[in-house]
C-alpha cells in the first residue's frame, strides 16, 4: 500500500489541473521542481486572456479546492488579475494573462537545460 502523502501532491495536481480546464485555461504546464526547491513539489502554469478569466480561474480553482476542504497557505495577485499566484504548499499555481507569461517566462526560469551540466532531454523531467 502507498503512502498517503505520496498521494496528496498527484491528487492536489489533479484537482488544479481539472479546474483549470474546466475554466478554459490555455497552455497549462506542470512543472516537477522537485530536485529544484525545497518550497514545492510542482508549479502549474496556465494563461487566460484577460485579466477577468485570470481572476475567474482563480475563483474556480480555490471552490474546487474549498470543496476538498483545502485552503491554499496563501493567494497573491487576485485583485489586479494580471498574476496570480495560490499556494498549496505541494502545488503552487500561476495564472497570468497571455502577455505577462509571455514577460516574465516562468517555465524559462525553472527549466534544467539552463542550467550548467543537465542535458536538456532531461529538462522538467527530475
Amino acid at each position: 500500500m502507498k503512502d498517503k502523502q505520496a498521494l496528496v501532491p498527484e491528487a492536489l495536481l489533479d484537482l488544479v489541473t481539472t479546474s483549470l480546464d474546466d475554466g478554459k485555461a490555455e497552455d497549462v504546464r506542470i512543472l516537477d521542481v522537485r530536485g529544484m526547491t525545497s518550497i514545492t513539489d510542482y508549479m502549474v502554469v496556465a494563461s487566460g486572456r484577460s485579466a477577468r478569466q485570470v481572476k475567474g480561474l482563480k475563483d474556480r480553482l480555490l471552490e474546487a479546492a474549498r470543496e476538498k476542504n483545502i485552503r491554499p497557505l496563501g493567494v497573491e495577485g487576485e485583485t489586479v488579475g494580471d498574476w496570480v499566484l495560490i499556494d498549496f504548499g505541494d502545488v503552487i499555481v500561476h495564472a497570468m494573462r497571455l502577455e505577462t507569461r509571455d514577460f516574465y517566462q516562468l517555465e524559462k526560469l525553472w527549466d534544467q537545460s539552463q542550467v550548467a551540466g543537465v542535458e536538456p532531454d532531461r529538462a522538467l523531467d527530475s
